[in-house]
């Protein structure tokens, strides 16, 4: 691993080549959502249908629609995250509405058939992820500094001081152009390499703050047949459509208040923005075979997204008598502008199986009592993968193997499992549910995983439904400020709170 990590530093040179592993989480490991419904129950679907969240989930549970319906979801999503670093506890608070699962069914019965009972189309939007979070720790470090990254890059790279100063304009030429880092010379007075100016061994402190923002929608177009009222099949056409910003201000303080030892501060800040859309599918089937049982499998193929990101990025370094305070940014050295990046990414695929029992079901599905439903879902996170769109780029096409490589070997495949139910009592429903998603990270030390619990309740009456849900999620996390290749890499634990409430309008057409 650290082998991949050293060619991918040496390949980023003075481009905006700044895909990392960590970007496949963005689009890759996330909660179920849905309706206030589907969210109430744990993000259960494969095997209910009867909710437009199917047409995202189990395309073929929208076979169960024979009228026309109109949907819409807003909710709210509130974070309260805890952080520990070097043994130092902080917190991170942040609130954002996000959009459920919001659109149109469009049931079409066919009493003319005994085979085909019915089909169904649906257009809906709904929200995969929410990236708004805010992130917050620091810590006393005596073991590495953020600036060695900048060194391992200039000293792989055989830099000279020309490179130095022009070729890394978001990262390494910021820190020598202020004096972080500066050249070593042999007893003879030559070009010897490069050295940080921070005083490690005596420690500094960390502080590193980010705020995130931005979301994972996803547009499907679904259609669903009806076969005997026993076997449903459907699939969707997906557009996922991302936005995500990202301001991070990292810093490190001279602990030992020697004003002689060339080393005050430095702070480094980075504006991030990307932008994607691209094209997947949905597949799935539902079966009946009597009238309590229900089975489903879904297949979400791979979704092809193409990004640009945008980047620029500030330093000021105090090195006290040895240069002063200084300050550079990416966009002196890139005519005002920020660094652009277009490339292609391929998502992990997911498959899902699905079991449902539901109670004192007849044909009339009005007259459903209570059911209860199980899915267990494999997300291949290992088999993400990043490509060039620009192969004129030097460096690009050996830059994303590598990144590619890195993938491969830090995350693996892993499972989901969710589970909830409902009872219902006329035109009113209590539901319940919860699920856990286990860590895509390949290294066991790395303890993380999301749990979910959820409630919620429902009413049903002449052609009008209103859904109220609120899920609680409990997650862990490991967030990194830098990485080395030459040392073990420290991180923060996360251990965060985060609710959503949800809820759902639907109307009878």
């Amino acid at each position: 691993m650290k082998k991949i990590l050293s060619v991918i530093s040496l390949l980023v040179g003075g481009s905006v080549l700044a895909q990392t592993p960590d970007d496949v989480l963005r689009t890759a490991w996330f909660t179920q959502q849905g309706t206030a419904r589907t969210q109430a129950i744990g993000g259960v679907m494969g095997a209910l249908g009867g909710d437009i969240s199917a047409g995202h989930i189990n395309p073929a549970g929208l076979g169960l629609y024979k009228t026309r319906e109109m949907v819409l979801s807003p909710g709210f999503f509130q974070q309260n995250g805890k952080f520990n670093y070097r043994g130092s506890d902080s917190t991170g608070q942040r609130g954002s509405f996000n959009l459920g699962t919001t659109g149109f069914v469009f049931g079409n019965p066919r009493p003319h058939s005994r085979k085909y009972r019915s089909t169904a189309f649906a257009i809906s939007i709904q929200q995969l992820a929410n990236y708004n979070q805010q992130i917050q720790f620091s810590g006393v470090n005596s073991m590495s500094s953020f600036s060695e990254q900048y060194l391992e890059e200039l000293i792989r790279d055989r830099a000279d001081t020309i490179a130095a100063l022009n070729n890394y304009i978001f990262g390494s030429s910021l820190a020598f152009r202020t004096f972080l880092i500066d050249t070593t010379q042999s007893a003879g007075g030559f070009f010897n390499g490069y050295q940080s100016l921070v005083p490690i061994s005596t420690g500094v402190r960390q502080n590193y703050r980010a705020q995130l923002s931005g979301s994972y929608q996803e547009i499907a177009l679904a259609f669903a047949n009806n076969v005997e009222d026993k076997l449903y099949t459907g699939g969707s056409l997906v557009v996922p459509v991302i936005q995500q910003r990202r301001e991070i201000t990292y810093r490190e303080d001279d602990i030992t208040g020697n004003p002689n030892n060339d080393f005050n501060f430095f702070e480094f800040s980075e504006s991030f923005r990307s932008s994607g859309v691209g094209l997947g599918g949905k597949f799935g089937i539902m079966y009946r075979p009597q009238k309590f049982w229900r089975f489903g499998i879904a297949f979400h193929t791979p979704q092809l997204i193409s990004f640009k990101d945008e980047i620029r990025a500030t330093m000021t370094a105090d090195t006290e008598g040895y240069a002063g305070i200084r300050t550079e940014s990416s966009d002196a050295l890139n005519s005002g502008n920020p660094g652009t990046r277009y490339y292609n990414m391929i998502t992990p695929y997911r498959a899902m199986a699905s079991i449902g029992y539901v109670f004192n079901e007849v044909r009339d599905v009005t007259k459903q009592k209570a059911f209860i439903s199980a899915d267990i879902e494999y997300v291949h996170y290992r088999g993400a993968r990043f490509h060039a769109t620009d192969n004129f780029e030097p460096g690009a096409s050996d830059y994303y193997r590598m990144v590619n490589d890195a993938i491969k070997e830090t995350y693996r495949g892993n499972m989901n499992i969710r589970l909830g139910g409902e009872l219902k009592f006329n035109t009113w429903m209590v539901r319940a549910g919860g699920a856990y998603y286990g860590s895509p990270h390949a290294d066991k030390n790395l303890r993380v995983n999301r749990m979910l619990a959820s409630g919620g309740i429902g009413y049903r009456n002449h052609g009008i439904f209103i859904d109220l849900a609120y899920v609680h999620q409990f997650v862990q996390d490991a967030v990194f400020p830098y990485r080395l290749n030459d040392k073990p890499n420290t991180f923060a634990e996360q251990r965060g709170n985060f609710g959503t409430v949800a809820l759902t309008l639907g109307f009878k057409l």
